[in-house]
């Protein structure tokens, strides 16, 4: 018998490990997997998302079913990839291009090589952009979530999260164009 999102909460904030485990299951590959498209770099990403269950662990308490829980997890692991992100701005690594697999077979055809090359500039455009664009066209394009729980996610209007979504295609297209003229 499978426990809905809120009963599996409660049971964590009464100290149920299992309970705690069967969160991690559900969510850790599709929060792996934000994380990465976030901040570029495999490892980053498992760090951060192991960090992230440790506040869902600890401040299960705080946590309120005003929204769903994937909301809450997502809102803790956006924090986190932010505060990430800043620190790699700082220092200025960017490294995406270690996360892809440039080496090919020598068999693919012309058109799987350009195929690869187009998610490549995809990917590095994506993770070119600021943080505040790159983030919600993550959790909307990739995720899949609506604006409304981006917003949620994100503490901010429905009206900004739209803002943000539009701004950033609109950087995203300009950066691909370039790519393409040159």
């Amino acid at each position: 018998m499978k426990m809905d999102e809120l009963e599996l909460i409660e049971r964590v904030k009464k100290g149920d490990e299992m309970a705690f485990v069967e969160i991690v299951k559900r969510y850790k590959d599709r929060i792996v997997n934000y994380l990465y498209q976030l901040v570029g770099n495999y490892e980053t990403a498992v760090d951060l998302s192991q960090e992230t269950f440790l506040r869902v662990y600890f401040k299960a308490k705080k946590y309120k079913p005003i929204a769903p829980l994937s909301s809450w997890i997502y809102a803790i692991a956006s924090n986190l990839a932010k505060t990430e992100l800043k620190k790699m701005l700082s220092v200025k690594i960017v490294p995406l291009e270690e996360a892809i697999n440039t080496s090919y077979n020598g068999y693919n055809s012309n058109a799987q090589s350009i195929n690869k090359e187009r998610i490549f500039q995809i990917k590095k455009a994506i993770h070119s952009l600021p943080p505040k664009y790159k983030i919600p066209i993550i959790l909307k394009d990739l995720e899949g979530f609506t604006q409304e729980e981006i917003a949620e996610i994100l503490k901010i209007p429905v009206g900004t999260v739209k803002a943000r979504i539009s701004r950033g295609r609109s950087i995203l297209r300009e950066l691909l164009d370039l790519k393409r003229r040159y």
